[in-house]
């Protein structure tokens, strides 16, 4: 028979879909409660110091939650962002996450994070919020992320930053006037130019 101290736990942990043992901490309940429905299957591990409840539906974008609530800070970007959107056929077995230039690199405790650094304008804007496994995460809009992925067309292959473009436009998941604002910001307008000039 559950306690009343357990039942609690069990709501808080649906509620917030990935749970750290500390988040009992403002609600005056011993970790303990935590430990005991994880020794009994109520709850898993899904990380270190992650935990969720062992029948919760996990989505495709669990490792965005995952990361999200690891990072709070972070802005899931590039690659992972386009995966988010839709707005690529690339499957990036890491999570990339945007973090300021100054930020101490965090530790991904097993989860396998690409951080790249921002800063300005460029790490603060065209930022969306987006709720998963009841985990609010940031995450780049479409025209910032085809934007950044110009940018970074080194790093992840200019055919990549294109493939986005195409899509982008495509699906209609923004406007030009979006697309030039991202562009001058990032500093990639005189690249991505021609591309631009070139879309149906």
């Amino acid at each position: 028979m559950p306690s009343k101290g357990t039942e609690r736990v069990i709501e808080l942990v649906r509620k917030a879909g990935i749970f750290r043992p500390k988040d009992l901490d403002p609600h005056g309940i011993p970790r303990e409660y935590l430990m005991r429905l994880y020794r009994k299957g109520v709850v898993q591990r899904v990380g270190r110091g992650l935990y969720t409840l062992a029948d919760a539906d996990i989505s495709e974008h669990y490792s965005l939650a995952e990361a999200g609530k690891r990072i709070p800070q972070g802005v899931i970007c590039l690659l992972s962002a386009l995966r988010f959107h839709g707005l690529t056929t690339q499957a990036p077995f890491q999570v990339w996450m945007a973090i300021d230039v100054k930020a101490r690199k965090p530790k991904g405790d097993g989860l396998p994070l690409h951080i790249v650094r921002f800063s300005g304008d460029s790490l603060r804007s065209g930022i969306e919020e987006h709720l998963i496994q009841g985990v609010t995460i940031k995450v780049y809009n479409p025209a910032k992320t085809v934007a950044d992925c110009f940018k970074y067309r080194n790093k992840i292959g200019l055919d990549v930053a294109l493939e986005a473009l195409r899509e982008c436009w495509l699906e209609r998941r923004c406007v030009m006037d979006d697309l030039w604002h991202y562009a001058k910001m990032c500093r990639v307008a005189n690249v991505m130019r021609p591309y631009l000039e070139s879309l149906p």
